[in-house]
């Protein structure tokens, strides 16, 4: 890779930016007060109630809870990871995207130019199936699969020459070797990796070629190769297929996972525009991550065999993080010896979305599949689905389908109360209504959000002279992060600050506490902010008294800590 990207360039983007600009230019906007507003384009909705707000540089859906920054909408809404995003960014604003490499040497074979050869030898390989004398056999191989020529170019099919060095005699050893195209040999030569079979290119969801997969004509092994790991290409994050079903549909309704390529180009073939495959390995949590930005409901759709029927409970196994309110996961049995390419060539189109529409539920598939071989009208029947559910159960995300799926599970074994999600408070219950009677923000959380929203604020607080030793309360580890990163950059904007907790378990609700509304306005946000800090203090301080008496009465104190305990009991 050419280096990672300066994070002191990343803070002067979102300078540049205006994210009001930035997003007006993808949904149309509206002057509504001190923001601009919009139907959201993360949900369906009827009345606005997404938010970008010029002074903040931030928006904020106060009806499906998605905000951040210009780089978070870029992710969300182009469906990029970071570093595209902010290629993205930079390209909107005019400006260069440097890179550093952090005392240790950029390799000259950079990210750049290995995109530029895999585009290139992608067109060779197309330039082969058509022109190539040799390559009949992998025409007529397309053409027993009844594939038309409109389907071969939307993806890109080609032909690998059956020789050890039609790559490698035009272009550089090295870098075919770093693309995964070539195979280093003793001596410092190479030969192609790919030869003598019809080649599928894989690309990423913006058109760039990553790396490829190739079958053979014969019965040589293996039958399907692919391209190795490579700076570009990680098999684990990427499907088959996506780039193409996204030219067709930004936002599909659905989307079939299916095993191989030539599944999902036969079901393209035959009308199915939305189906994708992993690159041979079995579907992961990353991969459906990756699906659920596009879709709500994705449908599994492996062969119908016993390799096939593995597949689907290990997909179903990496599902139940990924399950938040409002996605679906459901499984399409195929027949015995069936898979997606045969059985929609001998049914058709009608008869293959008619099974995806009757495909089981996850809940159905999982309860099911689980319940094999246990006796449901025995006691020890029913105990044991409870404890073989229970570690899947705890997985899934808090919310409606987690009530639903235990619920069901009490039906299944006739237990009235199961209690899987009861968790301690933690920092992560910010994001959620407070479930004490007066519903009350904690001093913490109050002094937290008002520091995101007003990082001039740290004056006040640096006049408070808190001792952490003595903020020992749930919450005070991100206050204090907060704090150290306002006082380290003093000038921070609240674009910069949301962009400090990229990537870190909390991120989400730094982006809630952000967009917090006070209803307080003037002098009065000073005023709870300062009575917040108080507030915090006295808590702190009664926690330690707390500690020092319960101390106490077990083994003592020292005189140290008694005079400590005099002091706390009687402040001056």
């Amino acid at each position: 890779m050419a280096g990672r990207i300066p994070h002191s360039f990343i803070d002067d983007l979102l300078v540049r930016v205006d994210i009001v600009d930035l997003v007006d230019s993808y949904v149309p906007l509206k002057k509504a007060g001190s923001s601009f507003v919009a139907r959201c384009p993360f949900h369906t909705e009827k009345t606005p109630s997404f938010a970008v707000t010029r002074n903040k540089q931030l928006y904020h859906c106060f009806g499906c809870g998605a905000g951040g920054n210009a780089i978070t909408f870029l992710m969300d809404y182009r469906h990029l990871d970071f570093v595209e995003a902010v290629e993205d960014l930079a390209d909107f604003v005019g400006v260069q995207v440097p890179r550093e490499s952090g005392g240790i040497p950029t390799k000259k074979n950079n990210s750049t130019e290995i995109f530029q050869l895999l585009e290139q030898a992608a067109s060779f390989y197309v330039e082969q199936l058509r022109n190539n004398v040799t390559a009949k056999v992998a025409v007529d191989y397309f053409k027993a699969r009844g594939l038309s020529g409109e389907v071969a170019r939307e993806f890109q099919l080609g032909y690998a020459p059956d020789s050890w060095d039609a790559l490698s005699k035009r272009f550089d050893s090295q870098k075919l070797i770093d693309a995964g195209l070539a195979v280093a040999k003793e001596g410092g030569s190479s030969y192609d990796r790919f030869r003598g079979r019809v080649i599928f290119p894989i690309r990423d969801r913006r058109g760039r070629v990553l790396g490829f997969g190739g079958r053979v004509l014969d019965d040589t092994l293996p039958k399907y190769l692919n391209s190795p790991e490579t700076s570009v290409f990680h098999k684990g994050r990427e499907v088959y297929g996506l780039y193409e079903l996204l030219s067709k549909n930004a936002k599909p309704g659905r989307i079939v996972v299916v095993e191989g390529y030539m599944d999902v180009i036969a079901l393209a073939q035959f009308g199915l525009g939305y189906s994708v495959a992993t690159l041979g390995t079995a579907t992961s949590k990353e991969h459906m991550e990756l699906l659920f930005r596009f879709t709500t409901e994705l449908i599994l759709c492996f062969d119908g065999d016993k390799a096939g029927r593995k597949a689907s409970w290990r997909a179903v196994e990496a599902a139940f993080p990924c399950l938040r309110d409002g996605r679906q996961v459901r499984i399409m049995q195929l027949p015995v010896g069936a898979d997606p390419d045969t059985l929609i060539r001998e049914h058709g189109l009608e008869d293959f979305e008619r099974r995806i529409s009757s495909a089981q539920t996850l809940s159905d598939f999982f309860f099911e599949r689980l319940s094999q071989g246990l006796n449901l009208g025995e006691m020890e029947g029913r105990a044991s689905l409870v404890n073989k559910a229970k570690s899947y159960l705890q997985k899934l995300p808090n919310g409606i389908f987690q009530d639903l799926m235990q619920s069901k599970l009490s039906v299944l074994t006739k237990v009235e109360k199961l209690d899987f999600f009861q968790k301690t408070t933690t920092l992560k219950s910010l994001g959620h209504k407070q479930k004490q009677a007066d519903k009350k923000l904690s001093p913490v959380r109050v002094v937290i959000s008002l520091l995101l929203q007003n990082p001039d604020f740290i004056e006040l607080f640096e006049q408070k002279e808190i001792e952490w030793s003595m903020i020992n309360l749930a919450g005070a580890d991100l206050l204090r992060q907060v704090v150290e990163i306002i006082a380290q950059h003093p000038n921070i904007n609240q674009s910069q600050l949301v962009e400090s907790f990229r990537g870190q378990e909390v991120e989400k609700y730094i982006n809630i506490m952000m967009n917090h509304d006070f209803l307080i306005s003037g002098t009065g946000l000073k005023e709870e902010f300062s009575g917040a800090i108080d507030r915090l203090i006295q808590q702190g301080k009664d926690s330690r008294f707390g500690e020092l008496y319960a101390k106490q009465k077990v083994k003592g104190l020292s005189e140290h800590e008694q005079q400590e305990m005099l002091s706390l009991a009687n402040p001056k």
